[in-house]
């Protein structure tokens, strides 16, 4: 399933894209959801209840909220949703760099090229695709593995440090199987993303950003190999 957006100030605009992505969806035999706004702050509201999004198809001059803007508040939310600008004005092109746009395009949108643009998307995805589903409050969160720093357990809590920081109520244990071969053990209370492992002693484990983790006795040399082995 792959989860579409489309914002868009213009009705007919929203409608003509929603065609082409069903026509690529129905091609390559994809299965897909197409959710409309027709302002960013439209979107903005329905995306602090669910932030699960795959790919973001935005234009860029609307009332209010102009399409990078938002393109900047989704980026900072989510780093592999794939951002896809449909625009009238070639001008603009630049300000997509700020947001890691996957691609721009000109409008009247070109069914070929948008098909060659969203094949390359999902392909994006699937390097990417590997999420944890948590419930924070009321809302469920997809966070993206290669975010994550490291997991605390405390007590029946366990604290994943990423972008942000979630506290939620769930067993180590059940968190751990739904990580990758990226994500070490190193005590009965910490797990840690071995890409953000900066330095390691044989009692401590140091990460990107300064968190300091402790390190279980006879784990110094396992963990070594394991950082190698995902190089």
């Amino acid at each position: 399933m792959i989860k579409f957006v489309i914002c868009d100030d213009e009705h007919a605009e929203t409608t003509y894209l929603s065609g082409l992505l069903n026509e690529w969806a129905a091609a390559t035999k994809n299965t897909v959801t197409i959710t409309c706004y027709p302002s960013a702050e439209a979107f903005l509201f329905a995306y602090e209840d669910d932030k699960t999004i795959d790919i973001l198809l935005l234009d860029i001059q609307m009332g209010g909220m102009d399409g990078v803007a938002l393109a900047k508040h989704v980026r900072r939310e989510d780093k592999a949703v794939q951002i896809i600008f449909a625009t009238s004005y070639m001008e603009y092109i630049a300000n997509g760099y700020d947001v890691e746009a996957l691609h721009y395009l000109i409008k009247p949108v070109d069914q070929q090229k948008l098909s060659a643009v969203l094949d390359r998307a999902v392909s994006k995805l699937a390097q990417t695709e590997q999420t944890l589903i948590i419930q924070s409050g009321s809302q469920s969160i997809r966070l993206p593995l290669y975010e994550i720093r490291c997991l605390e357990v405390m007590h029946n809590y366990v604290t994943i440090y990423a972008n942000e920081e979630f506290r939620i109520k769930k067993p180590l244990s059940v968190l751990e199987q739904a990580l990758d071969e990226n994500f070490f053990r190193v005590g009965r209370s910490f797990i840690v993303n071995l890409r953000y492992v900066r330095k390691v002693a044989k009692d401590m484990v140091w990460l990107e950003g300064g968190q300091c983790v402790p390190l279980s006795r006879g784990l110094y040399d396992k963990l070594n190999r394991a950082i190698i082995n995902v190089m």
